[in-house]
């Protein structure tokens, strides 16, 4: 198995950062991609550059998710379409924790279900799930710390748990699941990154960070691979970023951080 064994992918989220360069990757290696994004001129520019077939479709939509599932034999499914919002629960909204479900885990799971079923029959297939460190560990807020949104943390902890139960459902095809896990990446979920007056510029102009070909090709490397060999799961962080914190707050400073909510509560 491989890309030789392969012949049509899906990816979503494929208008910019990761999906884009994953579809030119894809293309790469001689796949047909259907490349499924909202953004019409940016899918336009895409298929214009690598000659990706045009998926204008929003992720919400079922029924338009359910037409394309039917329209083509997909061999590789790239799940990579995601939002991020940045909250802790106590300040956490109802809107983004709809969006972040939807968008992140409700899509993932339709799709999947849409698709590989179909990939099961011809016993041939890979599904590239691409989730986050923030799906495995908690991040507290300090100068280095974009999202500390418990609703993303929460979806991304989603896709883990369904690329690990989809193998199970799948044991004895040829069907193979991957989770690709990055640490930060230099996407657009930084929005005009360089910006002098964006407080999010820092994130990024100040730390050294992942490109989204770093991911592209870590999923090609999965997807690649030969038949006997099933790359699970690969986390993929910045070489000068570290995951993981043991923190005691003092009694003192306990105190001072329920007053201080105590305070917010009152005002």
């Amino acid at each position: 198995m491989g890309f030789s064994d392969y012949r049509t992918a899906l990816v979503t989220g494929a208008s910019s950062g990761i999906g884009a360069a994953t579809v030119r990757r894809l293309r790469a290696e001689g796949l047909e991609v259907h490349a499924l994004a909202r953004d019409h001129q940016r899918l336009a520019s895409l298929s214009a550059e690598t000659g990706c077939r045009i998926c204008e479709v929003d992720v919400n939509d079922l029924a338009a998710l359910t037409q394309l599932a039917g329209s083509a034999e997909f061999d590789v499914l790239v799940n990579n379409a995601g939002q991020s919002r940045r909250s802790n629960i106590l300040g956490t909204a109802p809107e983004d924790v709809d969006t972040l479900v939807d968008v992140n885990l409700r899509a993932v799971l339709h799709l999947t279900r849409l698709v590989v079923p179909g990939m099961a029959k011809r016993d041939r297939g890979h599904v590239v799930n691409v989730s986050s460190i923030a799906g495995h560990y908690a991040f507290g807020e300090n100068a280095t710390t974009f999202n500390s949104s418990v609703a993303y943390h929460a979806t991304k902890a989603g896709i883990h748990s369904l690329s690990q139960q989809l193998r199970v459902d799948l044991y004895g095809t040829r069907v193979r699941v991957t989770e690709i896990s990055p640490g930060r990446v230099a996407t657009s979920i930084f929005q005009n990154q360089n910006a002098a007056d964006n407080p999010d510029a820092r994130f990024v102009g100040a730390f050294e960070t992942l490109q989204s070909d770093d991911i592209a090709d870590a999923i090609a490397f999965a997807v690649g691979a030969p038949a006997r060999m099933n790359v699970a799961m690969i986390e993929v962080v910045p070489t000068f970023q570290v995951v993981g914190e043991l923190r005691f707050a003092s009694r003192s400073e306990a105190a001072r951080l329920k007053d201080m909510r105590s305070g917010a509560d009152n005002a």
